[in-house]
């Protein structure tokens, strides 16, 4: 069986308030279309990919907010692109904002809301489900703030941990496939836990404005990309894996979006990149035997993890300041 599957980066340009999801869903369609026509066999769209940012906008009752996310998939503004997935046989990776009734914490059934992407099978079965785990921003309003991002308020912290799946893909008879949503990217340990579970392939869906929206120091626009795309090549380099990295792209709702797509191998290269603020379909052959070297050599988990000196990572979440040298 192969070991080559080819794999594309759908990215979307802006998607404005007022538009509807029949407009980003015949969008995403073309974008499937062309995919299949370059021989690709997955593609990955970015987070949020049905609507704006709407974490940008306030909501006083989160309840108003309900018409940005969905309850079910496929609903019916989506079914065109499971019908499209289906027409053209191909493995997809959506990001989207969701409802779910469900038992929380405590047992007690209620409504909830998550920052969901999913893996799509040719045959329009979803294949696996992540939530977001790292929600960066507020939940309530911050009057000092020019832009709100508000995906504490909208979002619960993702319970489903970092899952991954083995599935065919094309002539593969199998690929290791995991997930992460923008801001998990920035986190070695989101990887690593993917890693551990001999990811091969990363399908990673981002919404990143292009200037620091916090005003808490300057952050020029070209290190936003390096810092993006460091993660990404980091992350696949210390896990030996590929990764199709995906944004939106452009002028949204007035707001700059960061873009810069990228595919990368388990050497931590760049292989492809979107060059442009608009819908854009990149595509590359990754050659999952790639994986092995850093498996078999310096990223031998079995033979060099000392999980006995890691402990520190687990047992503490915010920092400590370490003792002072007693000078004499």
């Amino acid at each position: 069986m192969s070991s080559i599957i080819t794999v594309a980066a759908a990215q979307l340009g802006p998607i404005q308030k007022s538009e509807g999801r029949e407009i980003a869903v015949a969008r995403m369609v073309r974008l499937l279309e062309r995919a299949y026509r370059h021989g690709a066999q997955v593609v990955v769209f970015p987070e949020l990919a049905l609507t704006t940012f709407f974490p940008r906008w306030y909501h006083e009752d989160l309840d108003e907010a309900d018409r940005w996310f969905e309850t079910a998939l496929p609903s019916p503004e989506t079914a065109p692109l499971f019908e499209a997935i289906r027409r053209f046989g191909l493995t997809v990776y959506l990001g989207y904002a969701e409802i779910a009734y469900e038992p929380d914490e405590a047992g007690v059934m209620r409504k909830r809301r998550f920052n969901t992407s999913v893996i799509i099978a040719p045959s329009g079965e979803v294949i696996l489900k992540y939530r977001k785990v790292h929600l960066p921003g507020h939940a309530e309003y911050a009057p000092a703030r020019k832009v709100q991002h508000l995906e504490k308020r909208y979002f619960e912290v993702g319970n489903l941990g970092f899952p991954v799946v083995r599935a065919p893909v094309g002539e593969a008879e199998g690929v290791n496939m995991g997930m992460m949503i923008c801001n998990d990217r920035r986190w070695p340990e989101a990887w690593r836990v993917l890693g551990l579970q001999q990811v091969e392939l990363v399908m990673l869906g981002y919404n990143t404005p292009s200037m620091n929206m916090e005003n808490r120091g300057f952050e020029a626009h070209h290190l936003r990309v390096f810092h993006s795309q460091l993660s990404i090549q980091a992350g696949c380099y210390q896990n030996a894996c590929f990764a199709v990295a995906v944004a939106k792209a452009g002028t949204e709702d007035g707001h700059e979006m960061l873009g810069h797509s990228i595919i990368v191998n388990p050497q931590g290269e760049i292989m492809a990149q979107a060059t442009s603020w608009d819908d854009e379909l990149i595509v590359a052959d990754c050659n999952l035997d790639m994986c092995q070297l850093g498996r078999s050599t310096v990223f031998n988990f079995g033979l060099h993890r000392r999980v006995e000196a890691y402990s520190r990572i687990t047992d503490q979440v915010g920092s400590v300041a370490p003792p002072t040298w007693p000078a004499r």
